[in-house]
């Protein structure tokens, strides 16, 4: 079910430990990655994330504040949304 699918960006600068920090975020948020892609352009980092938080207690703003706050603490940017907000947005 897409209302408990989230579609996670993370973007900025390369450097060591952003996939730990970001899965250890999601670990005590009880959020699943269901699949990841990454890539790095000229030490430039981006991951996309598709999660399932059908098991936290958290309201989707918390969660979204929380992962929001990894990513600034790691000097880099994130973008939340619901999977079928992300998939309405990508459809013609």
């Amino acid at each position: 079910m897409n209302t408990q699918k989230i579609i996670i960006t993370i973007s900025g600068l390369d450097k060591v430990g952003i996939v730990a920090s970001v899965a250890a975020t999601l670990t005590a948020l009880q959020i699943n990655i269901e699949d990841i892609k990454q890539t790095i352009m000229q030490d430039h980092f981006v991951m996309v994330m598709l999660c399932d938080i059908s098991k936290t207690e958290k309201s989707f703003k918390e969660l979204k504040d929380e992962i929001t706050k990894c990513a600034e603490n790691l000097g880099m940017e994130a973008w939340i949304q619901r999977k079928e907000i992300f998939d309405k947005m990508h459809t013609i």
